[in-house]
């Protein structure tokens, strides 16, 4: 975790993009209240196969507008050299300067996976195209990407996500401190220093996140497993028990050198601030130490 230490702590947010007009009210009154926190960006996803790009871009822009760094995804899969030059265009003209270049998933039904195969293409593109302009964040998984052939083989991806010109990792979601440890570490013996931000989902239901972590990849321990389903539909048994849970993890990574904390908000503002006002952390952010 040395690696890490050096590096400020920063929080981001990462929304999806509201496909209703009540949705988008709602993510208003969400980004409203989480700007009070004075985050380092907000990310808005990038639907499989470039499916909601007009919604992210426009999610962004409104975003950027605000005052608060927005950070659009961008994904690889059934994109081609020149919309992915055009989009860079567009989020430059806005005054966009952080990007989430990811693989992305192949939507069904779409046979071609466009013109880039993997994430690190993406970035090196990106990186010929508009040089140092983006801060370029990618993917990192702790507990191994569900298609990689082997936690070494996984390795070599990020080494090469890295080395294509990635500035800052956001890890998937997990909740088992040790496997983000040893992702770092075996990182640094790599000779890969970049911040790796691990990644935080809230756990307000259950039979929502066994279906996220299922798709994913993502591994909720077998203790957590059967706690959470011993509560069966008690909503509000579960919400507390993931509060403490969640609140209890972030504050190890943060003790133990991460440098910040991403949280996957599902555009909702109340789990991640709960989880938050539970840290011990320096200005607006929680602070409290009280749990």
């Amino acid at each position: 975790m040395q690696s890490q230490k050096k590096y400020p702590q920063l929080f981001s947010f990462e929304f999806y993009p509201p496909k209703t007009r009540e949705g988008e009210l709602s993510l208003k009154v969400v980004q409203e209240q989480l700007a009070k926190l004075s985050p380092d960006f907000f990310s808005v996803t990038f639907g499989a196969g470039g499916s909601t790009r007009d919604k992210t871009f426009t999610t962004v822009v409104d975003i950027q507008a605000s005052g608060v760094p927005a950070a659009p995804h961008l994904s690889c899969v059934g994109s081609t050299k020149a919309n992915i030059r055009a989009i860079l265009a567009d989020y430059k003209n806005e005054g966009i300067n952080k990007i989430v270049a990811l693989r992305g998933d192949l939507p069904s039904g779409m046979m071609s996976v466009g013109e880039f195969r993997y994430a690190n293409e993406l970035v090196g593109f990106i990186r010929e195209e508009t040089g140092g302009y983006f801060q370029v964040h990618v993917a990192a998984y702790p507990e191994v990407h569900p298609q990689s052939l082997s936690a070494s083989d996984d390795l070599q991806n990020f080494k090469r996500k890295v080395q294509a010109g990635a500035d800052v990792a956001i890890t998937q979601y997990f909740y088992n401190a040790e496997a983000y440890f040893y992702f770092v570490d075996a990182c640094e013996k790599m000779g890969l220093d970049i911040p790796i931000v691990p990644g935080i989902m809230p756990i307000t239901q259950y039979a929502q996140l066994y279906r996220f972590s299922q798709m994913c990849g993502a591994d909720i321990p077998r203790w957590l497993r059967k706690r959470l389903e011993n509560f069966g539909d008690d909503r509000p048994a579960i919400q507390a028990f993931g509060l403490e849970v969640v609140s209890t993890l972030c504050q190890r990574l943060l003790d133990c050198g991460a440098p910040g904390l991403h949280f996957y908000t599902m555009n909702q503002a109340g789990p991640t601030l709960a989880i938050l006002e539970n840290l011990t952390l320096p200005g607006v952010f929680g602070g409290t130490g009280q749990n």
